[in-house]
């Protein structure tokens, strides 16, 4: 397969070696670690295949525990915590080489009509998608060209993201910056018809730039980085139906960064301005 989103949606497709017992696959990749998106990501879709398919995912809590290793599969072991009239709930475990590298709640809720609906508006007006440049346009507008590990790193990306802001490159454009960051996302193929798919492909984008917005007011987001971060912890609550495959607005900002502890929080728009899944995640930031 060539197409990224394609190889997103067969990453995403475990295979079951018991009844509540699932396998994933973890590319081997240049990174020091497993990419949080993708474990939470395919947890997610482990705790899916132990349901009936007729609720959505209505809310996940999960804990980054170890690293993982690149090129080693992982193991999901799925609890059925409950299965009631309403509500479904999987606690999930991934294991790799015998260690537990990371916990996950989901619940699932069977759809109903409210009696009533509200929200709040998205926070500021922003351009639309297909007016701003792509991040890989971007930097070659600034380098020139793009160096030879992000383009193989560009060719494997199943998202296309573009910032509503441009990127900073020099510790003066961050002086004064609002610990925020918004971008437009989608996958670069179509991900197929089926809701757990798109859900669990949103999940791993979750993970990409959330806590850029911790970053932002001390160092660019782009080039050596003086900092090693680390997913913590990530909470999700989705409120609508969507497809990760159409455009939606990721809005980031962090509220507080203290302790080595950085804390991000995001809402995730469609292109009509819906809210569609809420997002809070902690890292951990250590000088190198």
């Amino acid at each position: 397969m060539t197409n990224p989103a394609e190889r997103l949606v067969d990453l995403l497709d475990l295979e079951q070696i018991e009844v509540n017992i699932f396998r994933g696959r973890s590319p081997q990749e240049s990174l020091q670690r497993v990419f949080g998106g993708q474990v939470a990501g395919q947890a997610l879709v482990a705790a899916g295949r132990t349901t009936e398919g007729d609720r959505p995912v209505h809310s996940l809590h999960a804990y980054f525990l170890r690293p993982g290793r690149p090129g080693v599969p992982i193991v999901y072991q799925v609890e059925r915590v409950r299965d009631g009239r309403s509500f479904t709930t999987r606690r999930v475990t991934a294991v790799q080489q015998g260690r537990t590298i990371f916990n996950l709640t989901a619940s699932f809720h069977k759809p109903e009509v409210g009696s009533f609906e509200h929200q709040l508006p998205p926070a500021r007006e922003v351009p639309d998608p297909e007016s701003l440049p792509t991040v890989t346009q971007e930097i070659k507008e600034h380098l020139g060209a793009l160096p030879e590990a992000l383009e193989r790193m560009a060719r494997r990306q199943p998202f296309d993201i573009r910032y509503v802001d441009r990127l900073r490159w020099t510790p003066e454009e961050t002086k004064d910056a609002e610990p925020r960051s918004a971008v437009w996302m989608r996958a670069v193929g179509p991900l197929g018809d089926d809701p757990l798919v798109h859900t669990c492909a949103l999940t791993y984008a979750s993970d990409m730039t959330l806590l850029d917005a911790v970053r932002i007011p001390v160092e660019p987001l782009w080039g050596p980085r003086g900092f090693d971060m680390a997913s913590l912890d990530h909470a999700m609550w989705f409120h609508r139906p969507f497809r990760a495959d159409e455009w939606f607005l990721y809005d980031q900002e962090s509220p507080i960064a203290t302790g080595g502890l950085g804390l991000a929080r995001g809402r995730i728009y469609d292109l009509k301005g819906r809210l569609l899944v809420s997002v809070v995640q902690e890292g951990l930031f250590r000088a190198l």
